[in-house]
């Protein structure tokens, strides 16, 4: 079984990927492979993020791994927030602060066309490829549901009637961002191995 280590200390999305993952590979999470230390993320792009975590975990492993960065869009307001997703209300901000700032600052505008995007960098052998995943939506006039984590209680995605938030983890892959680029990460790597 390939092993892969995922180059992040957020439980949720450690979770979220084991979910989508199943048995084809061996996740090893930075607890895991012995590795303790964030990350920053100090670029303007979720590309370049996930390249510097990746690349970073890689240099102290020397083992396959992989990384992710994700964002929320929103069309009203040019991108936002965008790269800076889960430091929107501030450096130390709680994910409530990041979501009553996102809603603050829409307001009541009719434009709620949002998307999550998340880029996944993979290194294998050496090698770096990225994987992209985008889910379409729009942004809630309040928050409502208790599962999920950051944004998942504003997000309704083009074709559901319910946010993140109120679906089980079944029913959001159907629409997930994060699981459009593994399942991408998946295709490419049953290729490879």
């Amino acid at each position: 079984m390939k092993k892969l280590i995922f180059a992040t200390n957020n439980p949720h999305k450690i979770e979220e990927v084991r979910s989508v993952l199943g048995d084809a590979f061996e996740l090893v999470t930075l607890q895991e492979a012995g590795i303790h230390t964030d990350i920053p993320e100090p670029f303007d792009t979720l590309e370049e993020n996930a390249l510097q975590k990746s690349m970073t975990i890689h240099k102290m492993s020397g083992q396959n791994c992989f990384s992710e960065d994700t964002g929320l869009e929103t069309d009203a307001l040019h991108g936002e927030p965008g790269v800076r997703s889960a430091r929107y209300a501030g450096d130390a901000a709680a994910p409530e602060a990041n979501m009553q700032k996102l809603l603050a600052r829409l307001g009541t505008s009719q434009n709620r066309k949002a998307r999550f995007r998340t880029v996944i960098s993979l290194i294998l052998e050496g090698k770096e490829y990225s994987f992209t995943g985008i889910c379409e939506g729009s942004i809630a006039l309040e928050a409502s549901g208790s599962k999920g984590f950051g944004y998942d209680p504003i997000f309704i995605p083009d074709g559901a009637g319910l946010t993140f938030a109120e679906m089980d983890r079944h029913e959001k892959n159907r629409f997930s961002h994060r699981k459009k680029a593994i399942d991408k990460l998946i295709e490419f790597l049953m290729e490879k191995v």
